[in-house]
């Protein structure tokens, strides 16, 4: 099959140009993972949450949009659902963090599964408006449900102690496992991108009817990816959920799915950490721009487009686009 020059052969050309070889793909995640472990030594920790949690959002939606070419409007409610419920089961039930996150985590993957069982029965931009129509059946249920809190949102939600031992309300504690949920959720992310399973995606984003012609079942292929995105989004909506101590509409609107292609394109989309790099960008804009008030979207908008206009891969993807042409 035919592969796509921004996907697996580029890849394979990148490592015979020496670009990319299995020592520097070494040395790069054990830079991430050093750079994450004393981030928080310099940089506010809960700031740093928020942009851990955003970073794993926009990689799940890289998924699916970056690698298997569906475009969904409606990735929010994945988000706020898995929120809602973790913030619920640990409040309500006192659950200990890390049963309240995978209950939120189970949710947002099982209704990832029935919403991308219908949704992927159309393609194009009918496929992004089925998922955006979901999504707003969600926020309607969001306002409505009593145990949602309606336009307060769900407040007061405890960190508690993970596993019955350490407490999350310490902050140092409480970043380092966000650190590792990140960590292995990213981790799926990259196994799914970097695997047979992966490749596949990329040949049906590059020419659909030749893999359905190679025996391909591509329903089931994009059901899996899909159900993928939706549980990892919804493992950020959990996580974010106790970072915050509380979750709101602001997480189901439309708007935050909007915010979610934003970042990956503007970080590089169909690249490992651009989605990362594009919540990182967004992220900080948001909140040390808040002296601008409502000018503040303004400005995020002029970036966007002034990022896509000169960086047509975005950030990460024109600089590996720099580093095959000029190798090191």
């Amino acid at each position: 099959m035919s592969e796509p020059a921004s996907g697996l052969e580029a890849w394979r050309g990148a490592v015979r140009q020496g670009v990319i070889t299995p020592g520097r793909k070494r040395a790069f995640f054990a830079a991430m993972v050093v750079v994450g472990l004393l981030a928080p030594l310099v940089v506010y920790p809960v700031f740093l949450m928020s942009v851990l949690c955003m970073a794993l959002f926009a990689s799940a939606f890289n998924l699916l949009l970056g690698y298997t070419g569906l475009l969904s409007f409606g990735h929010a409610a994945f988000l706020a659902s898995a929120g809602y419920v973790a913030g619920y089961a640990a409040k309500a039930w006192h659950l200990d963090p890390l049963l309240a996150v995978g209950l939120g985590t189970l949710v947002a993957t099982l209704l990832g599964w029935v919403i991308g069982s219908l949704a992927i029965r159309r393609s194009g931009i009918y496929f992004a408006m089925i998922t955006l129509g979901f999504a707003q059946m969600i926020y309607f249920l969001a306002v409505q449900l009593p145990f949602t809190g309606g336009e307060d949102g769900l407040q007061g939600i405890p960190r508690g102690k993970l596993l019955g031992l350490v407490p999350l309300e310490n902050r140092w504690a409480m970043y380092y496992f966000v650190f590792a949920v990140f960590l292995a959720g990213f981790y799926v992310v990259y196994r799914a991108i970097h695997s047979p399973f992966g490749h596949v995606l990329r040949s049906i984003k590059d020419n659909e009817p030749r893999a359905l012609s190679l025996g391909y079942d591509v329903d089931r292929y994009k059901l899996v990816a899909f159900v993928i995105s939706a549980g990892i989004s919804g493992l950020a909506g959990a996580t974010k959920a106790l970072v915050l101590q509380f979750e709101t509409l602001t997480d189901a609107n439309w708007h935050k799915s909007g915010e979610v292609v934003l970042m990956t394109l503007l970080g590089g989309m169909g690249t490992v950490m651009g989605p990362s790099v594009g919540a990182l960008l967004v992220v900080t804009m948001e909140n040390y721009l808040t002296a601008f008030g409502d000018w503040v979207t303004v400005i995020i908008g002029c970036v966007f487009v002034a990022g896509v206009l000169a960086f047509r891969r975005g950030f990460v993807g024109e600089a590996l686009h720099l580093a095959r042409k000029f190798p090191f």
